[in-house]
């Protein structure tokens, strides 16, 4: 259970407990909206990854982060788990800096927590910043964070009807990953079909990628579609306080799922 959002709660009197949440949300999207200015000023891309435990968000990361530093890009990553700095140490040894933060009973992040970790991070250097969230496929969906894009990684290893058993997470989805796709020929029961069909039903127009950390397969379109994210970010301020420059041009790629504005403000589309 949340001690946070207070999921799991049964309150005696459900206004009293609807009005708690509201305001709890309120606040949070005014942090979200503050940090977006932060990510904003200084045109760097920050993508929120969320899934259930075990589906290899740390896994992809380090394979993203080769790529990405291979080209010259400056890359972070903030961590939420429950306990331990386990993946923070494993994205450490990328050679890139890794905020962890600690949630204890909390099943999720929120834009507090994410903007007292940007204290650690010198954002004026960065070109991408990886947000992984707390493994879990309910609460984080609701919590802005100030994030231009939300990833969902479902892992070939869980079901394909995950879509439909947690629509909201799919729902607000900006990119869907099929991770471990190593493992689809020894497994007989995923078919990404029906996956592909399930996110299609819950948010039309959301790009659905098999992908393996492992092998490599399905990386290219990965980094193509973080190339597209980042030259859309808009134009820094005229006044904003950038001095790195950028080693990498990002490539022009076509979108059509820009709900910048929604996620800053924590107004996720298909709520």
């Amino acid at each position: 259970m949340c001690m946070t959002c207070g999921c799991g709660e049964t309150g005696h009197d459900d206004r009293v407990t609807i009005a708690v949440r509201q305001n709890l949300l309120e606040e949070n999207d005014r942090v979200a909206a503050h940090n977006r200015q932060h990510f904003d000023e200084n045109r760097v891309l920050v993508l929120n990854l969320m899934s259930s435990p075990g589906s290899g968000k740390t896994s992809l990361l380090e394979a993203t982060i080769r790529e990405l530093t291979a080209r010259g890009l400056a890359v972070a990553v903030i961590e939420g788990d429950l306990e331990t700095e386990n993946d923070a140490e494993r994205i450490r040894r990328q050679g890139v800096p890794a905020v962890q933060i600690t949630t204890g009973s909390a099943c999720h992040l929120d834009a507090r927590m994410v903007h007292h970790a940007l204290d650690a991070l010198a954002l004026a250097d960065l070109d991408v910043l990886f947000i992984e969230n707390v493994g879990n496929l309910v609460c984080p969906a609701e919590f802005a964070l100030g994030q231009h894009a939300d990833v969902v990684l479902l892992s070939v290893t869980e079901g394909d009807d995950k879509p439909e058993k947690y629509p909201v997470m799919f729902r607000i989805a900006d990119h869907v990953l099929l991770t471990k796709a190593d493992l689809l020929p020894v497994l007989g029961d995923f078919d990404p079909d029906r996956a592909r069909r399930a996110v299609a039903d819950l948010s039309p127009g959301t790009p659905v990628s098999v992908l393996s950390a492992k092998t490599g397969e399905g990386m290219d379109a990965w980094l193509a579609w973080i190339d597209g994210r980042r030259a859309a970010l808009p134009d820094a301020p005229p006044n904003a306080a950038r001095h790195h420059h950028h080693h990498g041009q990002p490539h022009d790629h076509d979108h059509d799922h820009d709900h910048d504005h929604d996620h800053a403000h924590g107004h996720h589309h298909h709520r």
